[in-house]
């Protein structure tokens, strides 16, 4: 990592001043004379940290602060001062900024503060490289995205569940990804190496599964929506299972897979490991992390710079109930990088009120999800007292049963 320190000073006098005394201490300064001009250099993996003035025109010193942190909380943002900022530049400190100088700052102090700041950098992008050599083996923690503990607990499953070699039913709601998560599961298994296939359930018959099973021998064989299958291929499907095929079955469905559903034997052979995807309004935090990672790809697809993303962005997705799951989300980044994001413009028109109530629901959703819908322990969760959270429940018209698995 070169010593790099992102310098943003309008004063163009101080600012070669400051840059002459970072390169005479072996320091690589990049020089801004404003936000604007200095905030495509503000990345996740900038590997250096960032000397800025608080007195700017346009975009000042706290505006940069918010950026470079909503950017990555883990950038140092050490800040230039006045006499008469001194003030300003405490509170910058209470809201995450590495340090401040008042200038003009003595070369020694200015040179201490920088390698102190880049000696903490060092050390955040030196974990995080050894964090993703790890992860590089966990195609779990690549895959399987967002911060939550819903979202902790599915990667948790689907590791233990990819170890058992046992068939595996996999249920979600519409458009959260259950064909993908049925491929993490097999590249987390031993036969990782060995093919995976997929088909459609609907309408496939017995010389179409007899093909399948060949085809992914050794590996396994993912069916998509398994309660379409034809009764007499449902039959087929018990008969390979019986006589132990060497190709590991999986079967994904949207619809709650049953004895009434599904052949009853079937049913129970397929239900020996269960992975339920929990949907988006059960896990609200999530959207952010997913939209962010949407935009980069659609943007990448798109030849185009990614937009960036607002706060305000972020919290109307999170006030939605998202219906279409995963797949709607990464139609609406695709749209948003398009210059056409319907869903935000609709929650802005919603008004407060409407704005807060989704959130709301959205909240009670995911306290039940992470309860598998005990409601006692839901409102203990959120601290609210049981009769407040059965009538918000009976507001919203949310049911505890749905959320039990």
């Amino acid at each position: 990592m070169s010593d790099m320190v992102l310098l943003v000073e309008d004063d163009s006098a101080v600012r070669e001043a400051l840059a002459q005394t970072l390169e005479l201490a072996a320091l690589t300064p990049i020089v801004a004379g404003s936000f604007v001009a200095a905030k495509d250099h503000i990345t996740r993996d900038f590997p250096g940290v960032i000397l800025s003035d608080i007195r700017m025109p346009g975009r000042d010193g706290f505006h940069l602060l918010g950026h470079a942190r909503a950017v990555d909380e883990d950038l140092p943002v050490v800040l230039l001062t006045g006499e008469a900022d001194i003030p300003m530049a405490v509170a910058a400190m209470e809201q995450g900024a590495f340090d401040f100088l008042e200038k003009p700052c003595a070369p020694a102090d200015l040179v201490d503060v920088m390698n102190r700041a880049l000696a903490l950098r060092r050390k955040v992008l030196e974990a995080r490289a050894e964090q993703a050599m790890s992860e590089a083996g966990d195609p779990a923690a690549r895959l399987i995205f967002g911060v939550s503990a819903l979202a902790e607990g599915l990667r948790a499953r689907v590791r233990r569940v990819a170890q058992t070699d046992s068939e595996v039913l996999v249920s979600g709601p519409p458009g959260s990804g259950i064909s993908k998560i049925a491929e993490v599961i097999h590249m987390c298994s031993p036969r990782a190496q060995a093919p995976f296939e997929k088909r459609a359930a609907d309408g496939l018959d017995r010389s179409g599964l007899h093909e399948a099973l060949e085809a992914s021998r050794g590996g396994a064989l993912f069916l998509d929506e398994i309660t379409r299958l034809p009764a007499d291929t449902q039959i087929a499907l018990i008969e390979a299972l019986e006589q132990r095929h060497a190709t590991r079955v999986m079967a994904g469905s949207t619809v709650e897979p049953n004895e009434k559903t599904l052949n009853a034997d079937l049913f129970y052979r397929l239900d020996v490991s269960r992975v339920r995807i929990p949907s988006l309004a059960e896990r609200p935090d999530d959207i952010p992390v997913l939209f962010r990672r949407y935009v980069a790809q659609a943007a990448e697809q798109s030849g185009v710079r990614p937009p960036e993303i607002s706060p305000e962005h972020l919290a109307s997705l999170m006030a939605q109930d998202w219906p279409g799951n995963a797949r709607s989300l990464m139609s609406a980044a695709m749209r948003f990088v398009l210059g056409m994001p319907e869903e935000v413009s609709e929650a802005a028109g919603l008004g407060l009120v409407e704005q807060m109530a989704r959130v709301e629901r959205a909240l009670l959703v995911a306290a039940l999800g992470r309860q598998n819908g005990h409601a006692s322990e839901a409102a203990k969760a959120l601290k609210l007292p049981r009769k407040t959270f059965y009538d918000k429940l009976t507001k919203y018209g949310i049911r505890p049963e749905d959320f039990r698995r």
